[in-house]
């Protein structure tokens, strides 16, 4: 997709990698529209970057949210790309876990962008070339002691953005899933960062995100796209052998629950 002039839905905005894919974003000529729950770090960003870039602070948990934006952009006359960057994640054992915490990440992380997607589906097809990306993980396609619900929760959208897929095949609109692993955001906590470093796993630069992010709308080409190495191999053998990554996350449990808050 050529993004210059393309009008783009971006939620998360104002978190630390929306922040930087909107001015990745804003850098190749797109307008964009940027959502977040936080006003006042998202109009922080919106003055930033200035016009033609619009924000709406809206929860998008709740219908009245989602109506604003959607009311915003049916003002603007449609959209052409929606990216659905929100999410949060909480290392936790399940029993640590409070259900209202739980309640809240499978909303965020998975029905939210089921419900705009659906509401936005509509403008989508109207135009020439559209697209919507939703942002998943590692953890979309390999279950991880500790962090259960934010896994369930990528799992099922990573299922949902399949099956998507295949129901616009027919369409103009092109569906992107893109699953960065070990990121260095503020998403994580101290807790995830000491867990990373006594396990050897590498976390990536927000940037690596954001540069893969503009390399796979360039495809043209819908899809799964995976980052990092050697988890790009850990996905395929989990979903073939299961039981060898079984095997070394269970050499991992006893570091993995002393740090689990």
């Amino acid at each position: 997709m050529q993004l210059e002039g393309k009008r783009i839905v971006l939620t998360g905005a104002a978190g630390g990698m929306g922040e930087l894919i909107a001015l990745a974003l804003a850098a190749q000529g797109a307008n964009l529209v940027l959502t977040d729950v936080n006003e006042q770090r998202l109009d922080r960003l919106v003055t930033r970057l200035g016009p033609p870039h619009v924000g709406v602070a809206a929860d998008l948990c709740a219908e009245q949210g989602r109506a604003t934006l959607h009311q915003v952009c049916r003002d603007l006359d449609g959209i052409d790309l929606l990216i659905n960057a929100a999410g949060m994640s909480e290392y936790k054992l399940l029993e640590q876990q409070s259900s209202a915490r739980l309640e809240l990440m499978m909303t965020i992380n998975l029905v939210v962008p089921m419900l705009l997607i659906q509401e936005m589906l509509p403008m989508l097809k109207m135009r020439p070339e559209a697209a919507i990306v939703n942002m998943g993980s590692t953890f979309g396609s390999i279950g991880h002691p500790g962090f259960a619900t934010y896994c369930a929760s990528k799992f099922g959208l990573r299922g949902f953005t399949e099956s998507l897929r295949r129901e616009l095949s027919d369409t103009r609109v092109q569906v992107y899933y893109i699953a960065p692993r070990a990121t260095r955001t503020d998403m994580n906590s101290a807790a995830v960062v000491q867990l990373n470093e006594e396990l050897g796993n590498t976390m990536d630069d927000p940037a690596v995100v954001v540069d893969a992010l503009l390399q796979m709308l360039a495809s043209k080409s819908g899809g799964d796209y995976f980052l990092g190495w050697p988890e790009k191999l850990f996905v395929r053998i989990n979903g073939l052998l299961p039981k060898v990554v079984d095997g070394a996350l269970g050499k991992q449990l006893t570091t993995i629950k002393r740090l689990a808050g």
